[in-house]
């Protein structure tokens, strides 16, 4: 009887992998605003096209990646994060497995720019559907920038699950909420069809949870601080006064160190 296992190909094995990191636009805006701040940066833009159907692009000003890791971020389970499985168990980024990217690249066009702050000049990097279609060395700023456009092109039953762009974008910013409260010191803007939607200067949490819900806010929002052996709680919670809406959005309010 003829064997019937076999190795999927590279390219439908990204795309089975996609659907697991990649649902809609936000979870790619997630990824990417994780990476940016994994890379260090305290400026990050996000520019929206149509709920991130037709663009998501973040801009930030961290370290950047060298040529070889500007090619070798999109291959799976490649990431800079771990070495070894002990690793595991000490953990202080945003991810890990080093999937994001290359199931981003294997259902979206995706453009890349990196350069690091000590080189000359950085690498553009453009791949549709896990296919590398260019690789060239241009005069970048430090940082990198991600332009993802035209999500699940070539999984049209993917893209026609999607909702509404009210509905994707009101997802979009769910994820833009949690990454913008929980890094106060850094420098947020985020566009959507051409409209500047926040502009989040550095500033402390309180600060933050004010620019982004209004200023109504500040004084419904109740410190907590708690000291223990094992953890330390610091951060805000809000009256339940406050919208639905706002209420639940106070869990991410609050700093959790181990």
């Amino acid at each position: 009887m003829p064997s019937i296992i076999q190795l999927l190909p590279d390219h439908v094995a990204n795309q089975i992998a996609a659907g697991e990191v990649v649902q809609r636009p936000a979870s790619v805006v997630k990824e990417l605003l994780e990476n940016a701040v994994d890379a260090g940066a305290n400026d990050i833009k996000l520019i929206l096209k149509d709920a991130g159907k037709s663009l998501v692009q973040v801009i930030d000003n961290g370290k950047g990646m060298s040529v070889t890791d500007a090619r070798l971020c999109f291959e799976r389970h490649a990431t800079s994060k771990i070495r070894q499985a002990e690793d595991l168990f000490s953990l202080h980024t945003k991810g890990f497995r080093g999937e994001a990217l290359a199931s981003i690249a294997a259902i979206a066009h995706v453009e890349m720019k990196t350069k690091q702050d000590q080189e000359e000049l950085g690498t553009h990097i453009i791949i549709e559907g896990s296919k590398f279609v260019s690789q060239e060395v241009a005069v970048l700023p430090k940082g990198t920038s991600f332009s993802v456009k035209n999500l699940f092109f070539n999984i049209p039953a993917r893209r026609n699950f999607l909702k509404s762009d009210t509905v994707e974008y009101r997802h979009i910013i769910d994820e833009f909420h949690r990454v913008a409260l929980a890094h106060p010191q850094i420098y947020f803007t985020f566009y959507h069809n051409g409209s500047e939607m926040f502009n989040l200067h550095p500033s402390s949490l309180r600060q933050r949870i004010v620019a982004i819900f209004s200023g109504k806010t500040n004084e419904k929002l109740v410190p907590v601080t708690e000291e223990t052996e094992i953890v330390t709680i610091q951060g805000f919670v809000c009256k339940p006064e406050l919208p639905r809406k706002i209420v639940a959005n106070s869990f991410s309010l609050l700093m959790i160190d181990s």
